[in-house]
């Protein structure tokens, strides 16, 4: 049954839209505390601005979408997740399609991708503009070696289509279009299709999509590229020079392995000996995928050169190092080798890693007192809820910080809940709420609800004086009852004081 399943994309996109509903039912059965992506998308939602901060909007597009027709629920931030990452997979199978002849391997290339950490359970965990990212490198992809084999004006415009949504998902996202001219520009079979009018309009309509964000980007740069910049060269104490660079470098590299490891390994065993006579075949093709992934790296390298990053997260390479699982298959293809019995090896290893995958989902949260590291799902906002609502509800809440806002924002779906000075300046609905306004915030540490400095301070700005500062701990969901956690909270009366 598994062989069969694994001989057509259809099938194979049938397992796929199984194992992603499984998804959904198991983050819908966890405590509907949300993780800092989730809670940021939760608090994103109430707005549709052109910019948001250090990420591009496309995510948050999609996501204010969906909320203001469904409001905001656990559904409503699970289930176009998992959507979108079902089209990564869909369009990465598509894309396997274009470039190998057997009909076997476009859909063990779709389901491989599971291998990779960072599509297979980082992807699912957390994170959400990744997710996005995700999405617009498989379209891309499948975009590029459609033109390549079979150019058509509406190859070209899935590629305008991709490189748009790609660069308002996340803005590393340009490096993959530029390595790709790189790449195409040596091969005399294909570097004519840089130059087709039809590249054209797919250039128009990526500037059509990227526009409003583009407007507002020369006025927010910095709030745009900060944080992204600290936590490229602040998360170690970088020193200067050449020992910046080579800590830079080393970075690179441990990301890079981090990256390929696991898919490389897999395939190894899976193929055995076929895997290592293989690495040495090559085509068009597989010279155009080397070369993309090289000046993608080398794009990389120079941002740690030239830039002064020190600290390169395997993340960031997405865009860069995707296409790996195609690159492999292709090799084995090429190659010319009977790859029925890695074939047969590696079917049962898709199965595998997504039991795996929703085992440790799942384990992460309700085992949690046997880990000894609690997540932010552990945390217990609903029952910080029941307490501080037991004798009366807001008609605004004042968050600290997006964490905070996002979960206040899903536990009160019909109560605005703000961030001083987001989007615009002060908290205007605190002058103009009639009735009590809850302001709660969490501290540095788990067990420390001080209110910081920067938050207090905007509080004074926007006219809001806490008379009187509570503490409310509680113990984390799925604890040992010993590990808690707390939050800091007060009850102002709304209006101008």
């Amino acid at each position: 049954m598994l062989e069969r399943i694994t001989k057509s994309l259809t099938s194979a996109s049938i397992l796929l839209a199984v194992y992603f509903l499984l998804n959904i039912a198991l983050r819908i059965a966890l405590p509907h505390t949300l993780d800092l992506d989730e809670a940021e998308q939760a608090f994103y939602s109430q707005y549709l601005l052109a910019g948001y901060g250090p990420q591009p909007p496309f995510y948050n597009w999609i996501q204010y979408a969906i909320v203001s027709v469904t409001g905001i629920t656990m559904w409503a931030l699970s289930v176009p997740k998992n959507i979108i990452l079902f089209g990564c997979y869909l369009f990465y199978g598509l894309a396997a399609r274009e470039v190998l002849k057997s009909r076997l391997l476009p859909p063990i290339a779709m389901l491989s991708l599971i291998t990779l950490p960072q599509v297979g359970l980082m992807a699912q965990r957390e994170l959400t503009h990744t997710v996005a990212l995700l999405f617009a490198t498989s379209l891309f992809l499948f975009g590029f070696f459609r033109t390549l084999r079979q150019p058509t004006i509406g190859s070209y415009l899935v590629i305008g289509i991709a490189t748009g949504i790609g660069l308002i998902s996340k803005y590393n996202f340009a490096i993959l279009p530029f390595a790709v001219f790189i790449a195409v520009l040596p091969e005399r079979k294909w570097r004519d299709r840089l130059f087709d009018w039809r590249l054209l309009p797919a250039i128009v309509i990526a500037i059509l999509i990227v526009l409003p964000h583009a407007f507002w980007l020369p006025d927010n740069l910095a709030n745009a590229s900060a944080p992204t910049l600290e936590r490229m060269t602040a998360e170690h104490e970088a020193a200067a020079g050449l020992p910046r660079i080579g800590q830079g470098l080393l970075s690179l590299v441990i990301a890079v392995l981090g990256f390929v490891a696991l898919p490389i390994v897999v395939v190894a065993a899976a193929f055995r000996r076929d895997f290592f006579r293989a690495l040495s075949s090559s085509s068009p093709m597989i010279r155009v995928i080397e070369r993309m992934i090289v000046v993608s790296l080398l794009a990389f390298a120079g941002i740690v050169v030239f830039a002064g990053a020190s600290d390169i997260h395997e993340r960031w390479l997405d865009p860069c190092l995707l296409v790996l699982l195609i690159y492999l298959f292709l090799k084995l293809e090429t190659a010319g080798l009977d790859l029925s019995a890695g074939l047969a090896r590696f079917r049962p290893v898709v199965p595998v890693f997504m039991i795996v995958i929703l085992a440790i989902l799942l384990l992460r949260i309700v085992a949690i007192q046997y880990i000894g590291t609690y997540t932010r799902t552990n945390v217990p906002f609903a029952n910080y809820v029941t307490e501080l609502t037991a004798t009366r509800k807001p008609v605004l809440i004042v968050a600290g910080t997006k964490f905070v806002a996002g979960n206040m924002k899903l536990e009160f779906p019909d109560v605005p809940v703000v961030i001083p000075f987001f989007p615009g300046p002060g908290v205007p609905e605190y002058a103009a709420a009639k009735g009590p306004v809850l302001v709660v915030w969490r501290g540095e540490t788990a067990n420390d609800p001080t209110i910081s400095p920067s938050f207090a301070n905007d509080l004074v700005k926007s006219g809001i004086d806490l008379k009187e500062i509570n503490t409310l701990t509680l113990p984390y969901l799925f604890g040992d009852g010993k590990h808690t956690f707390s939050i800091g909270y007060s009850w102002v009366e709304g209006g101008a004081q």
